[in-house]
């Protein structure tokens, strides 16, 4: 039994099970940074991975409400995960937080949300084509669909978010 048991692992090390889940470390921060198109993941305070994204249309400056097509800046929380989104995985970002809904109050207006680290969206091939080179979110972080599904092994929710300037 014990031989047995020893050739079992043996295998699955040998197959590289073992090196496949070392190498889904995750991560503990995700920083964005909007002005460089840079998606990073931060693992024990050092840089793990970096992606290229797309964000919303309208990128510069914090998203002050509903509809204006501008990615956020801040802290969030990657809250919860969407296997089913129609982009290919989403994962959520806590915007608004309370001083955005502060902020738009005072405005008059909703300040939106449903903001999201996503892919390309389904049935639109073309988009791997752009990722990256063009903004077209409407507020959102987007990636190429392979690397949104390394960022989804990669992040858990509860992990959190800055996005900067």
């Amino acid at each position: 039994m014990r031989i047995v048991l020893l050739c079992i692992v043996g295998t699955l090390m040998w197959s590289g099970l073992e090196y496949a889940s070392a190498s889904l470390a995750r991560v503990d921060k995700v920083v964005v940074i909007k002005g460089k198109r840079l998606l990073i993941l931060m693992k024990d305070g050092e840089l793990f991975k970096t992606y290229r994204v797309s964000l919303g249309k309208r990128p510069e400056g914090h998203k002050i409400e509903s509809g204006d097509q501008r990615t956020p800046e801040g802290r969030y929380i990657l809250d919860s995960k969407n296997p089913k989104s129609k982009y290919h995985l989403a994962i959520h970002i806590s915007y608004p937080n309370e001083l955005d809904t502060i902020n738009a109050q005072k405005r008059g207006v909703s300040p939106g949300g449903g903001i999201m680290i996503h892919g390309l969206p389904q049935h639109a091939p073309h988009f791997k084509e752009i990722n990256g080179y063009a903004d077209w979110t409407n507020g959102c972080i987007a990636v190429t669909n392979p690397e949104m599904e390394e960022i989804w092994q990669f992040v858990n929710a509860g992990t959190p978010i800055e996005i900067k300037p």
